[in-house]
């Protein structure tokens, strides 16, 4: 006979496969049970100008949701990438005054940029807003 056949018949080949089974499934149901308390709770990190990292700048902007494309923080100020299309009129000047707020400043200047690939999004525009 077969070293395959003799396991077989004698039941080892299958002992064999359910001894390991228990302990790699108790293993895996740890693994997965510790992983998911190791995530970070709700972050108390501070922005530049004291903002809360939490803060939802999409909606802060104050501009409708589907006109805001992207909104970050930088060295000079604000960074916006929206639509004007989807956005009311004096969107540039609302969301500068809404942005600079979260730092009580008041908006110094508004900056329209070249988008760096205008195709990718048409008709989106880009601007920067530095805070006084």
């Amino acid at each position: 006979m077969t070293r395959t056949a003799l396991l077989q018949e004698d039941g080892g080949l299958m002992r064999g496969r359910e001894r390991f089974a228990l302990p790699l499934a108790a293993a895996l149901i740890l693994t997965l049970t510790l992983t998911q308390g190791c995530g970070r709770a709700p972050t108390e990190d501070i922005l530049p100008g004291g903002i809360p990292a939490r803060t939802n700048l999409h909606e802060a902007s104050g501009l409708p949701s589907q006109a805001v494309r992207t909104v970050n923080r930088n060295d000079a100020g604000w960074r916006l990438i929206f639509h004007p299309g989807n956005a009311p009129d004096g969107a540039e000047q609302q969301a500068a005054r809404a942005l600079c707020g979260l730092e009580r400043r008041r908006v110094a200047q508004i900056v329209r940029l070249p988008l760096d690939a205008p195709s990718d999004d048409p008709g989106a525009a880009k601007i920067d807003i530095i805070c006084a």
